[in-house]
């Protein structure tokens, strides 16, 4: 099962402001907060959905690229 994450695309996080929070939520019956990283204007995380991870939220002014377009928050 592994494997087959490790193939999924990434996403890019571009931080428009300082302090904006890309937070990881987990897969399962609950769904709970398991990675937070904060960034800072300029600053770009590269991330995937894992088997742990299946939902990302961001806090703050942020645009996110994707194969399938971008997004930016408001």
């Amino acid at each position: 099962m592994a494997d087959e994450y490790q193939m999924n695309d990434y996403f890019i996080v571009k931080a428009e402001e300082d302090g904006v929070n890309v937070i990881g939520m987990t897969r399962g019956a609950e769904t709970k907060f398991n990675h937070l990283e904060k960034l800072d204007k300029g600053e770009i995380m590269i991330a995937q959905f894992t088997e742990h991870t299946a939902a990302v939220k961001i806090r703050g002014k942020a645009t996110v690229h994707t194969k399938y377009g971008d997004i930016s928050s408001e």
